[in-house]
């Protein structure tokens, strides 16, 4: 697991996961905060087959508060969006009337700290052709991250380094 942090706020900014592959490598880069990696521009892949920019992107973006999630271009009225939280697969849905767009998403922080979900807690909106959707945090996942802040403020960050820090020669 990669976690990455904003120096001046503290919030998390991306949290990638990576597991062992079949025969013991590396695998890819699993993201579940932050923006989706993109293939390398001039791969052969790239080249042959590509995505539409107009396919609905799906993101998580978390603030202090709340867990939230972003899908981009998704063109329909607010009207059209129904989020629901499904309890006995612990997973969020997200459908529209006209059946264009469909998703179940988990909530990984909530599983991994074994809560239970609350629909009081999910809300969403609709923006620019985005749809955002917030789960307000639990008291518990509150108090965990403000206790891993202060462990945090101890360590110094990676490009902290003054040495590395070299005058350019004109």
């Amino acid at each position: 697991m990669a976690e990455e942090y904003d120096m001046k706020t503290g919030q998390l900014v991306s949290r990638k996961w990576r597991e062992k592959n079949a025969l013991g490598g590396s695998g890819k880069w699993q993201v579940e905060v932050g923006e989706p990696t993109s293939p390398l521009v001039g791969t052969l892949e790239s080249e042959l087959i590509k995505e539409s920019s107009s396919n609905p992107v799906f993101m998580r973006k978390d603030t202090l508060t709340s867990f939230q999630w972003r899908i981009r271009n998704l063109p329909y009225p607010k009207e059209v969006y129904s989020v629901s939280v499904e309890k006995e697969q612990r997973c969020c849905v997200v459908r529209t009337t006209n059946k264009k767009y469909y998703k179940k998403f988990p909530i990984t922080d909530l599983d991994r700290y074994q809560l239970p979900l609350d629909a009081a807690a999910l809300s969403f909106t609709h923006a620019n052709n985005t749809l955002i959707i917030t789960y307000q945090k639990p008291k518990e996942i509150l108090a965990a991250e403000e206790e891993l802040q202060k462990e945090l403020k101890k360590i110094k960050a990676a490009n902290d380094d003054d040495s590395e820090l070299l005058p350019i020669a004109q």
